[in-house]
């Protein structure tokens, strides 16, 4: 993440933003069936910056946990030091823990690719750059994986993007935990630049057009 002053991270803010081509989002039409009764699962998505796709995922009914870390790469290359270099196969994600009576994984990529970051912009989100801030979604099973694809098919031909869509679909392998200054870094930071530019206009968002998803 960077701390450049906030004309460029405001610059980086409008990037995201002028990708939308302002054609609705639509329900994935595949997706897990809701669970009857409390189950918990996993979902592991990288969308640049793990600080602001964390801070977004907390806010949802149903999800019962997120935590920042590494995935794609190796445990030993699994530090923020090193994963910053671009050079270690690792995306900054996250694990979200959901319970899948409240909230289903198709629910979860629509906010995913409706709010959390823009999935047309090749190895970069808003002011970050570089392949750790790559837009991925890891999939756990072969479920997990079928819904991603057809729910990447399905805005394409919607047209929901200007910009053609780039997000890695891959196979899940491990996911490494973040130090532990990067958890809850949003809620502990709220008047961090960076923040306030780049985290805090996605919850906005998220509050403003659907607030029924929204924890009570």
């Amino acid at each position: 993440m960077l701390d450049h002053l906030a004309p460029v991270l405001f610059a980086g803010m409008i990037l995201m933003a002028s990708n939308a081509a302002g054609a609705a989002f639509p329900d994935p039409r595949t997706d897990e069936a809701k669970a009857q009764q409390k189950t918990v699962k996993k979902a592991v998505l990288a969308g640049g910056c793990f600080w602001c796709t964390e801070v977004v995922f907390e806010h949802i009914e149903g999800v019962v946990d997120v935590v920042s870390g590494y995935s794609g790469g190796t445990k030993e290359t699994a530090d923020y030091e090193t994963v910053s270099t671009g050079r270690t196969a690792h995306a900054e994600a996250i694990e979200i823990t959901y319970d899948a009576s409240k909230i289903t994984y198709g629910q979860l990529l629509k906010v995913f690719f409706e709010i959390a970051h823009d999935p047309t912009t090749l190895n970069r989100q808003g002011p970050d750059i570089g392949p750790h801030y790559r837009s991925a979604i890891f999939a756990l099973n072969a479920e997990q994986k079928q819904i991603a694809r057809d729910y990447i098919a399905q805005l394409g031909m919607a047209k929901v993007f200007r910009n053609k869509i780039v997000t890695e679909l891959t196979d899940f392998k491990a996911f490494y935990v973040a130090e532990g200054y990067h958890q809850n870094y949003c809620r502990r930071n709220p008047t961090n630049p960076y923040i306030m530019y780049n985290a805090q206009p996605k919850v906005e968002k998220l509050k403003k057009s659907k607030p029924e998803i929204l924890k009570k």
